[in-house]
């Protein structure tokens, strides 16, 4: 199953930098892992925000659920899920 997932990120200005730093070496980790597996198969920037949209190619909803509540950075951010299915225009 396919999924467009938009994240904004809002992280406080006040966090301990330690804790900044760690949060953020984790969701690298986790992300790359992800990716590795073929589970989050595209990841981009959106221009002048920290927000990202990507594509996640899961077994089901519940599988999504886990992995986005599982991101270090999940308690800092606001997340817009979408399924997506093939469109019959497409080659």
């Amino acid at each position: 199953m396919l999924f467009h997932v938009t994240m904004d990120v809002d992280i406080p200005h006040d966090l301990d930098p330690d804790v900044r730093a760690d949060t953020l070496a984790r969701e690298k980790a986790y992300a790359q892992d992800l990716q590795r597996q073929g589970k989050w198969r595209h990841i981009w920037r959106v221009v002048g925000k920290y927000s990202n949209v990507s594509i996640f190619d899961v077994g089901s909803t519940d599988e999504l659920h886990e992995i986005l509540w599982n991101l270090p950075l999940f308690q800092y951010m606001t997340v817009q899920v979408t399924p997506l299915c093939p469109h019959p225009s497409a080659i």
